[in-house]
C-alpha cells in the first residue's frame, strides 16, 4: 500500500458577504495517496476551485486539519505556504501562464529560479523535462510560436521540473479543442504510470474519467466518489 501524502479532515472554508458568512466549503474529508491520479469533479460555484486553492496552498481553511507531505499547512502564514507550494506542488492551469518574453526552456526554468538552483543545471533539467513532454525541438521558441497543445506541455513540463509531490492541474484541457485535450490527458496517463501523482480539477465528467479515481463535489460537500474507472 501507498502512503499517504495529503489528507484533509474536516475542513471547512467561510466567507464573510456584508454581514453574513458563507460557507464554500462544508466540513471536507479528503486524502491522496502516492502514485494516484484524482480528478475533483463539480459544476461552477461546487467549491472546487476553493478546495483547489487549499489543496495548492494559496489559501488556508476557516478550520479543520490539511496535512501535506508530513507538513501541516492548514494555519501557515504566506511565506511558509509560499515555500511549501514551490517545494510540494507542481501547478498547471488552464491558461498556461506562460511569460511570453521567455523562451520555453527559460520558462521552464522559472521555478528553479525560485528554489535557487544554478543556471547550468537549471538548463540541464529544463531541458530533461521539455524532452519528456516531447518538445525539445521547440526549446528556444517562444509562447506565440507554439500550438496551444504545446503551451500546456511546457506548462506541464514546469510544474514538473521542481520533482513536486502532486501536480495539480486546474481545467488542463479547458483552452484546447477536443483532440488536443485528448493528447494532453495521454500525457497525464503516462506522467501517472510512471508514478507521478495527479490532483486535476475539473467540471468535464469525459475529462474526470482519464483519471483513475472521481470524486465529486457539490455545494461544498464531497457527494460521491468513484474508483478505478
Amino acid at each position: 500500500m501507498s502512503r499517504e501524502i495529503l489528507s484533509m479532515k474536516d475542513i471547512v472554508k467561510c466567507y464573510d458577504m456584508g454581514e453574513e458568512q458563507q460557507t464554500i466549503l462544508d466540513h471536507i474529508d479528503f486524502s491522496v495517496r502516492e502514485g494516484e491520479f484524482v480528478s475533483i469533479l463539480g459544476p461552477s460555484g461546487s467549491g472546487k476551485s476553493t478546495m483547489m486553492n487549499i489543496l495548492g496552498c494559496l489559501d488556508v481553511p476557516t478550520s479543520g486539519y490539511y496535512k501535506l507531505s508530513g507538513n501541516d499547512v492548514d494555519h501557515m502564514e504566506e511565506r511558509e505556504l509560499a515555500r511549501i507550494r514551490n517545494r510540494e506542488v507542481g501547478f498547471v492551469f488552464q491558461a498556461f501562464q506562460l511569460l511570453p518574453r521567455l523562451t520555453a526552456a527559460e520558462n521552464v526554468e522559472l521555478p528553479l529560479i525560485y528554489a535557487g538552483v544554478n543556471a547550468s543545471e537549471r538548463r540541464e533539467r529544463a531541458a530533461s523535462m521539455l524532452d519528456r513532454v516531447g518538445l525539445s525541438h521547440k526549446m528556444e521558441h517562444y509562447p506565440n510560436q507554439l500550438s496551444g497543445g504545446q503551451q500546456q506541455r511546457v506548462a506541464i513540463a514546469r510544474a514538473m521540473v521542481t520533482q513536486p509531490t502532486i501536480l495539480l492541474a486546474d481545467e488542463p484541457t479547458g483552452a484546447l479543442d477536443q483532440k488536443t485535450g485528448r493528447q494532453v490527458m495521454e500525457l497525464f496517463q503516462e506522467l501517472n504510470r510512471e508514478g507521478r501523482t495527479i490532483i486535476m480539477i475539473t467540471h468535464d465528467e469525459q475529462i474526470a474519467r482519464n483519471a483513475s479515481r472521481i470524486v465529486r463535489i457539490l455545494d461544498g460537500k464531497l457527494t460521491e466518489e468513484e474508483s478505478d474507472v
